[in-house]
C-alpha cells in the first residue's frame, strides 16, 4: 500500500506503526513511496511506543489480536476511540486487558467472530458545536454525546466564560456576553485535543484580551492561521506557540479550507464575522463532519453549500 496522505499540515509519519508490526514479526520494506509488508504468522511481543499514538496503538491492537502469544503495548494511547476499539475486539473474541491504562495486554487468538457494536459519539464533532455556540453567543443543547470524553474541552470553554450544563449524554452550552482570554496547551488524552485546537483558536480571536495556544502534538498544525487573519484575526506565530490578541469583530472575506479541523474553525469564525464569507475546498470538511451546514442551519445559522 502507499504511504498515507491525509491533511496537509505537516509530517504524518507511520514509523511507529511499522515498528510495531516488525516487532510482531512482519517483514516490511519501503520502496518508492510504497509499503511492502508480509507475514506468515505474527507473534506476540513487548512493544514500547516512544510517544503515545492513537493510530499506532489501534493498528497494533488489531494485529496482536490475531498474533500467536501475548503482546504487551506500553505507553499505549488512552483516547476513548482506542478503548472502544479494544471493547469491540473483545466482543469479537479477542482478549485485551488494561483498558483505559497506558499498558495493554493482548492474548492472541486464532480467529475473531462477527459482531455488532454501536460506535461512540464523535467527541470532536460535539466539541466543534460547543465552540460554535461560544463564538456566536448561542444557546444550544448537544444530544447523544459523552460529556466525560470532553472534560478538557468543556473546562477550557468554561474558562472563556461559557455556561455549560452537563447531562449524562448531553451538554447545554450558552455563550458568554464577554469572551475571556485563556491559555491552551494541546496534549494526549485526557488533555486538550489537538483536533480542537483550530476551533478554539477561532473562538479566542474574539476574546477580550490576549490568549495563547501551544501545539505539542503536531507543531506545524497552523495552516488555518493565515485564513483567520484574512477575516481580521490578530494572530502571531512563534514556533509551536500562537499568540492571539482578541479583536472586537471579524470581517467577512474569501478563505480556503486546508484540512478537516481548519475547515470547521473557518465555519465558526465566519458565523461570528460581519458579512458573508465564502469558504472554498470544503471537501475537507466532509471527511470529518456529516451535513454540518444542515445541522448549523437548524440552529439558526445562515449557511449554505454552493455547488461549483
Amino acid at each position: 500500500m502507499s504511504l498515507p496522505g491525509g491533511c496537509a499540515w505537516g509530517p504524518r509519519p507511520v514509523d511507529l506503526h511499522l515498528m510495531a508490526l516488525e516487532k510482531l514479526g512482519a517483514k516490511i520494506d519501503l520502496k518508492h513511496g510504497y509499503i511492502h509488508a508480509s507475514a506468515r504468522q505474527l507473534r506476540g511481543a513487548e512493544i514500547v511506543m516512544p510517544i503515545s499514538s492513537v493510530g499506532a496503538t489501534a493498528n497494533t491492537l488489531m494485529a496482536a489480536s490475531l498474533a500467536k502469544g501475548t503482546t504487551v503495548i506500553r505507553n499505549a494511547a488512552m483516547e476513548p476511540e482506542v478503548t472502544e476499539l479494544a471493547k469491540a475486539l473483545n466482543i469479537a473474541g479477542a482478549s485485551i486487558g488494561g483498558l483505559n491504562t497506558p499498558t495493554l495486554v493482548v492474548e492472541g487468538k486464532q480467529h475473531l467472530e462477527p459482531f455488532r457494536y454501536r460506535v461512540i459519539p464523535d467527541r470532536i464533532e460535539a466539541g466543534t458545536f460547543v465552540a460554535a455556540a461560544v463564538a456566536t453567543g448561542g444557546d444550544i443543547t448537544i444530544a447523544d454525546c459523552r460529556p466525560s470524553h470532553l472534560d478538557a474541552v468543556l473546562g477550557a470553554f468554561r474558562s472563556c466564560g461559557a455556561a455549560i450544563d452537563e447531562g449524562e449524554d448531553s451538554v447545554r452550552v450558552k455563550g458568554p456576553d464577554t469572551l475571556e482570554p485563556i491559555h491552551v496547551v494541546t496534549k494526549e488524552y485526557p488533555g486538550f485535543p489537538t483536533d480542537m485546537q483550530a476551533q478554539m483558536m477561532a473562538v479566542l480571536c474574539l476574546a477580550h484580551g490576549t490568549s495563547t495556544v501551544k501545539e505539542t502534538i503536531y507543531p506545524d498544525r497552523f495552516t488555518h492561521v493565515p485564513e483567520l487573519r484574512r477575516l481580521g484575526a490578530n494572530i502571531r506565530l512563534d514556533g509551536n506557540l500562537s499568540v492571539i490578541a482578541g479583536v472586537k469583530s471579524l470581517e467577512a472575506a474569501p478563505v480556503m479550507a486546508t484540512d478537516i479541523r481548519a475547515s470547521s474553525a473557518l465555519v465558526i469564525a465566519a458565523m461570528a464575522a460581519q458579512g458573508t464569507t465564502e469558504i472554498s475546498r470544503v471537501y475537507h470538511l466532509d471527511r470529518g463532519y456529516e451535513r454540518l451546514e444542515k445541522k448549523l442551519s437548524k440552529l439558526g445559522a445562515s449557511i449554505r453549500r454552493i455547488a461549483k
